[in-house]
C-alpha cells in the first residue's frame, strides 16, 4: 500500500491506496491560520508536524490489519511558503504562507535586480512567491535573515522531520522564483538577487523519484516497517494532477480548494508572465504546466457561511432552489478577499458584493459567491487562451468538486465540459500516494490512469447568455475598484 500526505492551508489530509490504485481510507486534521497584521498570513510549522501525527494515527486505526503493508509515502503541499531554519535546524519564525501579500515592494525590488527573472523563472514576481518573502525578511527582520541556513517549502519541512533529509521536488521548487524552470535546476543568479546561494536550498528530485527514507524512530512511532521510501512528491496542484491522471499535454483540471486553480499540462516550458499566468515544472519528469491562480475560491464560501452562521451543505441546498430569474437578479460578488493573482497580480484587490436590495436573501448572496469564483476562473481561462492554450474538457477536484451546482456553474462560465471523478475530493493527497507508488517501482501507465468519470456537466446555452452579461459587469466592477484606489 502507499500513503499520501497533503499539507494544505486548512488541514493536513492523509490517504492510503492499494496496488490497484483503490482509495482504502482517508483522514484529516484541521489547521489554523494566523493573520497578525494586514496582508500577513502565517502558520507554525510545529502545528503541521503535530497534525501529521494525529492524521496518521487516525488513518492507522482505520486499517489496523493492513497498515504495515505501506511501502512508500508521497508528499503534497501548499506551495510558496517560507520555512526558515537555522544551522541547528531550529525554526526561526512562523512560516510565511502563499497567500501572504506583505512583500509587494520586494517584488518590485526583485524585478529590477534580476532582469532575467521572467525568462528564467517563467513568472512575474508576486507577493505569494517565496523569493520576495526572503527579501522582506532581509529588510524587516535582518537578524533572522542572517541566521537562516536553509529555506524549505512546507511539505519539504515534513520530509525533513520524517527523514532528516532536506529535499524539494521540481514542481514545488518552481514556485519559489529561484528555479530555472526550463533546466529544472536552481538559478544561481536569482538566488544571488535575494542574498542567497545553493547552500541555502534543499537538493532537488523529480516528484516520482525516491528522495529519502523514513527515519527508524518515526517508522516505529507510526507503526510502519523500516525502509519505507519517501517520493519527491509535488506542489499541491501538480500532485492533484497526478491524482486525476492529468499527465499528458492537453489534460486540464480545475481545483476548488482554499485557492482556485486552472491547470493545463504542457510538454515544454511555455512562460507567459505578462498575463500573470504561472509556468511551472510538473511533478513528473519531462513535463511542465501552466496555471491561472485565484487566491480565494472555496475559502470564499467558508467565509460567507461563517458570516451568516450556517454550513456549506445547508447553504448549497438553498442555492439549488433559486430559479433562473432569481439568479439573474442576484448581487455580484468580487472574490478578492486576499487580493488576486491571475490575471490582475493585485495584492490590494478587495472583495465586494454589488447590487444588493431588500430582496437579496442569503441564498442569493451565496449564489453570488459561487458565481464570482466561477467568473474568476473565466478570467484565468481567457488569459491562458491568449497564451495559446486550448482546452477541450476540465476535471474538477478539491472540496468544491462535491457541489454539483458549482460544477455546472463552472461549465457554463468557462463554456467547457466539466467532469468529476470518484475520489476527486482527495486532491493532492491521492496524487501524493500515486507518486509514492511510482517511487516504489509502480508502472507509469497503471499508476497515472485517469479515474472513472462520476458526473459530466455540459455548458447550458441559455445560462451562458445570462452569465456573459453578468461577467461583463463583474469585470467593470473590478476596473472601477482600481480607478477608485488610484484616484
Amino acid at each position: 500500500m502507499y500513503l499520501g500526505l497533503d499539507l494544505g492551508t486548512s488541514e493536513i489530509k492523509a490517504v492510503v491506496i492499494d496496488e490497484q490504485g483503490k482509495l482504502l481510507a482517508s483522514a484529516g486534521e484541521p489547521l489554523d491560520v494566523s493573520r497578525p497584521h494586514p496582508h500577513w498570513v502565517e502558520q507554525n510549522p510545529a502545528d503541521w508536524w503535530q497534525a501529521t501525527h494525529l492524521a496518521i494515527s487516525r488513518l492507522r486505526n482505520k486499517l489496523p490489519q493492513q497498515w504495515q503493508e505501506i511501502r512508500a509515502i508521497g508528499l503534497s503541499g501548499q506551495m510558496h511558503g517560507a520555512v526558515l531554519l537555522s544551522r541547528e535546524g531550529k525554526v526561526l519564525r512562523p512560516a510565511i504562507l502563499w497567500n501572504d501579500t506583505r512583500s509587494a515592494a520586494e517584488c518590485e525590488q526583485l524585478t529590477q535586480s534580476a532582469p532575467e527573472l521572467h525568462q528564467v523563472a517563467g513568472n512575474l514576481a508576486m507577493p505569494g512567491f517565496t523569493a520576495p518573502k526572503l527579501l522582506w525578511v532581509a529588510r524587516h527582520e535582518p537578524a533572522i535573515f542572517e541566521q537562516t541556513a536553509t529555506v524549505l517549502l512546507p511539505k519539504d519541512y515534513l520530509r525533513w522531520m520524517m527523514s532528516g533529509e532536506k529535499v524539494s521536488d521540481m514542481s514545488d521548487a518552481a514556485g519559489t522564483l529561484w528555479l530555472d524552470v526550463a533546466k529544472r535546476d536552481w538559478s544561481d543568479s536569482l538566488l544571488a538577487a535575494c542574498g542567497l546561494n545553493r547552500d541555502h536550498m534543499p537538493r532537488l528530485a523529480e516528484g516520482s523519484e525516491v528522495s529519502a527514507t523514513l527515519k527508524n524512530d518515526i517508522a516505529r512511532a507510526w507503526g510502519l516497517r523500516d525502509n519505507v521510501v519517501i517520493a519527491g512528491g509535488g506542489g499541491d496542484n501538480a500532485a492533484s494532477a497526478v491524482g486525476i491522471g492529468a499527465v499528458n499535454p492537453g489534460d486540464a483540471f480545475i481545483s476548488l480548494g482554499t485557492s482556485g486553480v486552472l491547470f493545463a499540462v504542457n510538454d515544454r516550458f511555455r512562460p507567459n508572465p505578462q498575463s500573470a499566468v504561472h509556468a511551472f515544472c510538473h511533478a513528473l519528469p519531462g513535463r511542465w504546466h501552466q496555471m491561472s491562480v485565484m487566491l480565494t475560491a472555496a475559502s470564499a464560501l467558508r467565509w460567507y457561511c461563517n458570516l451568516i452562521g450556517t454550513n456549506e451543505t445547508t447553504l448549497l441546498a438553498e442555492i439549488a432552489q433559486l430559479s433562473p430569474a432569481q439568479q439573474r437578479q442576484a448581487p455580484l460578488f468580487l472574490p478578492y478577499l486576499s487580493g488576486e493573482r491571475t490575471p490582475h497580480n493585485d495584492p490590494n484587490a478587495t472583495g465586494a458584493f454589488h447590487g444588493m436590495t431588500h430582496s437579496s436573501d442569503r441564498a442569493a448572496l451565496g449564489y453570488a459567491v459561487l458565481e464570482g469564483v466561477a467568473f474568476g476562473m473565466a478570467d484565468g481561462l481567457e488569459v491562458m487562451q491568449q497564451a495559446g492554450t486550448r482546452l477541450q474538457q476540465c476535471s474538477l477536484v478539491g472540496g468544491g468538486a462535491r457541489s454539483d451546482r458549482w460544477a455546472q456553474l463552472m461549465s457554463d462560465a468557462l463554456n467547457l465540459p466539466v467532469v468529476t471523478h470518484s475520489g476527486g475530493e482527495a486532491g493532492g493527497a491521492l496524487g501524493a500516494a500515486r507518486l509514492g507508488w511510482l517511487a516504489a517501482g509502480g508502472n507509469f501507465a497503471e499508476v497515472c490512469r485517469k479515474p472513472a468519470i462520476e458526473r459530466q456537466f455540459l455548458p447550458d446555452v441559455e445560462t451562458r447568455g445570462m452569465l456573459g452579461e453578468r461577467l461583463a459587469t463583474y469585470r467593470q466592477l473590478y476596473q472601477q475598484q482600481v480607478a477608485l484606489r488610484s484616484a
